[in-house]
């Protein structure tokens, strides 16, 4: 079933429910309030009858003319003695006077039903001194209230039913302008399905519901979400068709020269067997860095725990002045500063910026560590070439390189950086680049909740 029939239905049925029961309070409402109306008309009659001093006297209870200045039609007026009989009455409505004449010594009034119809009545004792000497009784019959009733009863009925088909028709209209632009995403997305061309849902006037409009927004940036990761997968196979081919070239000529003369010539089978291996290593490497950059762009790719980042800092400054005997000097003016992150990521973090910073640097590389407002901040330091101002806003691009002589001295691959800041971005962090030619280039990072040990 689809929304707009789930919505209309819901919406139609819960309308029947209230009316039903909105009719059904009106209706007992009315009758409850006329009923009353009607008997205190009868309570007055009766109070004006009892006043008249004739009633007072025995002998005077069969004046014909008691009650006649009292009576109205579709009802009954009458005198009943102690012994039940009648001495005086006033009506012509055959169903009332066909009620048996009881005598009640208390007063007493109610309503009960005469072939059907509802009929209100009333009865007081009559006293002479502290003898009862009769009953007063009067009947009415409710024939106009119950007309009246009846005319409430259809006008709720035809009141109901506009009520419900104006709903059904405003439901059916509005749920259609509610779902116009969830079937206009939904035939959107299948067009993307069909044509493969990622499209947008142009944005509809101002009448739509703010709800609408956000997730209309959230379609849009999800596809432009999209679009620019495809962009990026497009761009990242381009880029790696283009860094593969140059060692497989390579490889495949020296392999092509060492087939035709390497049997013969010991020099040409030494470059050939060298270049190939060099040609190698390098093509291992960037396909290592990019399962690496391949795994950074998992979502649930961090394993958070709480570690202390000097003593991270200090391990790897000590392993890598074992491997590259290079001193890197660790300064920071806490003894322990801890952090909340993936330990494994930050160390490879740390990893590729320390040998970045060996790579383009003869001079001792520093680390200083510190926390400032729930900040850690790292900063790694070199005194090498320096990083042109033009080349450091798409440092972080793949397989972006400075220039041919960096890529020929150190043999990268363009990837370190853009693998850096991923791992930065997945901590929700910040790094910044800041370097002159001939003078050195300083990485900041800052990464927030932080807890100081």
């Amino acid at each position: 079933m689809t929304l707009r029939k789930r919505f209309t239905l819901f919406t139609i049925f819960w309308l029947i429910f209230i009316l039903i029961l909105f009719n059904i309070f009106v209706y007992l409402f009315v009758i409850k309030i006329t009923t009353r109306s009607e008997q205190q008309l009868m309570a007055n009659k009766m109070n004006l009858i009892l006043e008249n001093t004739k009633i007072q006297s025995a002998g005077q209870l069969a004046d014909p003319g008691l009650l006649r200045e009292f009576y109205n039609v579709n009802e009954l007026i009458r005198i009943v003695t102690p012994s039940g009989k009648t001495v005086n009455v006033q009506g012509s409505d055959n169903e009332l006077l066909s009620i048996p004449a009881t005598f009640q010594p208390i007063h007493q009034s109610g309503q009960m039903r005469v072939s059907g119809k509802r009929v209100l009545y009333t009865k007081f004792p009559l006293y002479v001194g502290t003898e009862i000497i009769g009953m007063l009784e009067i009947d009415r019959k409710l024939n106009s209230l119950d007309s009246y009733l009846q005319v409430l009863v259809v006008a709720l009925a035809v009141t109901s039913s506009g009520a419900i088909l104006f709903a059904i028709f405003g439901t059916y209209w509005f749920t259609s302008r509610l779902t116009a632009p969830i079937q206009h995403m939904v035939q959107t997305m299948r067009e993307i399905d069909r044509s493969g061309k990622l499209r947008k849902i142009e944005m509809g006037d101002k009448e739509e519901s703010a709800e609408l409009l956000q997730l209309i927004r959230a379609f849009n940036q999800m596809i432009d979400r999209l679009d620019r990761t495809f962009a990026r997968q497009k761009q990242f196979v381009a880029d790696a068709s283009h860094e593969l081919k140059t060692p497989l070239t390579v490889i495949s000529s020296y392999a092509g020269m060492l087939k035709r003369w390497g049997s013969d010539d010991v020099n040409v089978r030494n470059e050939a067997i060298e270049a190939i291996a060099k040609e190698a290593e390098r093509l291992q490497n960037l396909t290592k860095s990019m399962l690496m950059l391949a795994e950074a762009e998992q979502e649930d790719w961090l394993n958070l725990q709480t570690f202390d980042v000097v003593q991270l800092v200090d391990e790897l400054a000590g392993m890598l002045h074992a491997t590259f005997q290079r001193p890197i000097r660790v300064h920071t003016v806490a003894t322990g500063v801890k952090m909340t992150g993936d330990k494994d990521k930050i160390r490879q973090l740390l990893v590729i910026l320390l040998d970045n910073a060996l790579k383009y640097s003869k001079e001792p590389i520093d680390v200083t560590i510190s926390s400032v407002r729930h900040t850690v901040r790292v900063l790694v330091t070199d005194k090498g070439m320096g990083i042109p101002e033009n080349d450091i806003p798409f440092l972080f691009e793949r397989f972006y390189r400075v220039d041919g002589a960096r890529r020929r001295t150190t043999g990268g691959v363009g990837l370190g950086l853009s693998i850096a800041k991923r791992i930065v971005d997945m901590h929700e962090g910040q790094i910044d680049v800041f370097s002159k030619p001939g003078k050195g280039t300083t990485i900041t990072l800052q990464f927030p909740d932080i807890t100081r040990s």
